[in-house]
C-alpha cells in the first residue's frame, strides 16, 4: 500500500514538473554573447520571439517566414543567404 502511494505521488510530481517546464511560452532568453536579430532565416517552430501573426517563441508555422527572427552572433546575419536585420515586407 505504501509502495503504491509512493509510486503515484512520484508520477504526479513528474507530470507536474513536465507541465510547468513546457507551459512557459514566451520570448527566448537573450544570449550571453554579442548578438543581433536575424529575420527571414528561421525554420518553422524555431523563432525566438513573437511575430506579427504569432505571440511567442517557437510558434512560426513556415520556414523562412519574413517577420520571424532568431538570435545570431553579431555580424553574421548579413552573411547568411536570405538573412536581414529588419523584418521583410
Amino acid at each position: 500500500m505504501i509502495y503504491t502511494r509512493t509510486l503515484i505521488s512520484s508520477a504526479l510530481a513528474a507530470i507536474a514538473s513536465v507541465s510547468a517546464s513546457t507551459a512557459s511560452a514566451g520570448p527566448a532568453a537573450q544570449p550571453d554573447y554579442s548578438f543581433e536579430k536575424c529575420y527571414g532565416i528561421v525554420k518553422a517552430g524555431q523563432n525566438d520571439c513573437q511575430t506579427a501573426t504569432h505571440s511567442c517563441a517557437g510558434t512560426s508555422t513556415m520556414d523562412d517566414q519574413a517577420d520571424a527572427w532568431i538570435y545570431v552572433p553579431a555580424g553574421t546575419c548579413g552573411k547568411i543567404a536570405g538573412g536581414s536585420d529588419a523584418p521583410k515586407a
